[in-house]
């Protein structure tokens, strides 16, 4: 039987970046995934430049006493990085540094490690910086006992978007240090077959983000379950296949900017009527 649990990831609140009204407070969004009925939350560290997305949070013990109260696990940091160059910038390195260390303090959290979208120019050179850099900060994280996964996304000017890229990026990773997370948005909206992609790498899955997918203009996401993917085959798939571990909304539909709370809520109660019977 396949351990399998819902959470979320914290970019539904910050669709419009800090002006969305969202700015230090982390502690609503997990009070919020408690209220809905998800088990745990996903937040994001960028640059410090960016470390609105943690806001107060960002104190290790302040995060551990917000989730505990609420009884809300902290599933993994979603470390968000450009990693263009041949080394980590100081920025990333201190970025990706303050992760590893936080997430020492709670066992069994991930992190997450997301390429920065910086367009596609000089591709075949940066495609090789990121996967050099995603392997060497994955070590210090495992040698540091965390788990670690990479996540690629989808917009024009990511990186890791086709399967071209796929294919250069997945398989320069190094599978003794971290994993793989599918996030079956950004694959559909790159082109590819969602079930394809992931069993040509299923060995290198161990996290996984949901979002739906309308196919229309330039932002195509739809609110969970209203779009074109089947959650259901996938969900069944993964069960199938003895996964254990996370399935983490990321809602991106237009409908979040103006309502976060409400879609979030939305998610959780699919999830519950659509999928937990599968798992």
């Amino acid at each position: 039987m396949s351990h399998i649990q819902f959470g979320s990831q914290v970019y539904t609140w910050f669709m419009q970046g800090s002006g969305a009204g969202y700015e230090n407070k982390l502690d609503h969004m997990i009070a919020k995934c408690a209220e809905v009925g998800f088990a745990g939350i996903e937040p994001m560290v960028l640059t410090p430049a960016a470390n609105y997305w943690l806001g107060d949070l960002k104190d290790p013990q302040r995060l551990k006493e917000c989730l505990d109260q609420h009884g809300v696990e902290l599933i993994a940091f979603s470390l968000v990085c450009g990693w263009d160059q041949l080394e980590e910038t100081e920025e990333e390195r201190a970025a990706a540094d303050y992760a590893i260390e936080t997430l020492k303090l709670f066992p069994g959290a991930k992190l997450g490690t997301v390429p920065l979208p910086s367009g596609r120019k000089n591709l075949a050179q940066r495609r090789l910086n990121l996967a050099t850099n995603l392997n060497r900060v994955s070590q210090r994280a495992v040698d540091a006992g965390i788990e670690c996964s990479f996540h690629p996304n989808s917009p024009p000017h990511s990186i890791v978007r086709t399967q071209d890229d796929y294919d250069v990026v997945l398989n320069s990773l190094d599978p003794t240090v971290t994993g793989w997370t599918p996030d079956v948005g950004h694959i559909i909206r790159g082109g590819m077959n969602i079930i394809e992609t992931m069993a040509k790498w299923q060995h290198l899955i161990n996290h996984i983000h949901y979002k739906d997918f309308s196919g229309n203009g330039p932002e195509p996401w739809a609110q969970m379950g209203t779009g074109k993917i089947d959650f259901h085959q996938i969900t069944e798939w993964l069960v199938a296949r003895d996964y254990q571990g996370w399935i983490v909304c990321e809602d991106e539909a237009h409908e979040a900017i103006d309502d976060p709370d409400g879609v979030t809520a939305a998610d959780a109660v699919w999830c519950q009527e659509n999928l937990v019977p599968l798992v």
